[in-house]
C-alpha cells in the first residue's frame, strides 16, 4: 500500500506544473505559486532571489508547498501537502535542475529561441531544490479525507546533494 502511494504520488508530481511554496519572513508568513519539475520526491523552481519568498527562503529555509488543482467535485480531489527545506543551487546540481526544467518546459530549455524578456529573466533567478521532511498525498476518490504519509527518509532525489533524512 505504501509503495502504491509513493508510485501515486510521484505520478501526481510529474504531471502537475505549479506548486504553492509557503515561506515565513520578517514581515509574517507568504505564499507564491511557482512551476517545479520533480525528480523523485525533490522539487526543483527558479525564482528571483529578491522576491519576497526568495528574501524569506535565504533567511530561513523551512517551507510548506502544496499542489492540486482547481475541483468543483470534493470526491475528485486530489493533490499534495509538504513541509522540509528549500536550499538554492550552484554547480552540477543547478546545471541538472536547469536541463529537467528544460526538459518540462521547452521555452526555458531552448534559451536560444527565446524571447529577449524570457532569457533576460533567466539570467537574473536563483535554481532552488525543495526537500520534503515530511509528505502527503491527498486522494479523495479512495474516500473523503483520505490521505498517504509518503515516506521520505530515502534520498529524495538521486541527484540531490542533501539526504531527506537529515532535514529538519
Amino acid at each position: 500500500m505504501k509503495d502504491d502511494a509513493r508510485r501515486r504520488a510521484l505520478d501526481y508530481l510529474a504531471s502537475h506544473h505549479v506548486m504553492t511554496l509557503a515561506t515565513s519572513g520578517a514581515d509574517g508568513p507568504w505564499a507564491a505559486g511557482v512551476f517545479y519539475v520533480s525528480d523523485g520526491l525533490a522539487l526543483y523552481f527558479l525564482s528571483s532571489p529578491a522576491s519576497r519568498h526568495g528574501v524569506d527562503l535565504a533567511a530561513n529555509p523551512r517551507v510548506a508547498v502544496t499542489i492540486h488543482e482547481d475541483y468543483a467535485d470534493w470526491p475528485q480531489i486530489k493533490g499534495i501537502q509538504a513541509e522540509g527545506r528549500a536550499c538554492a543551487l550552484a554547480g552540477d546540481e543547478e546545471k541538472r535542475a536547469r536541463a529537467l526544467y528544460g526538459d518540462k518546459y521547452p521555452l526555458v530549455g531552448k534559451l536560444a529561441q527565446a524571447p529577449a524578456a524570457i532569457v533576460k529573466a533567466i539570467a537574473k533567478v536563483c535554481w532552488y531544490r525543495f526537500t520534503p521532511r515530511r509528505m502527503y498525498f491527498i486522494d479523495n476518490s479512495r474516500g473523503f479525507g483520505h490521505r498517504d504519509e509518503i515516506d521520505c527518509s530515502a534520498a529524495a532525489s538521486p541527484h540531490a546533494n542533501e539526504d531527506a533524512r537529515g532535514v529538519r
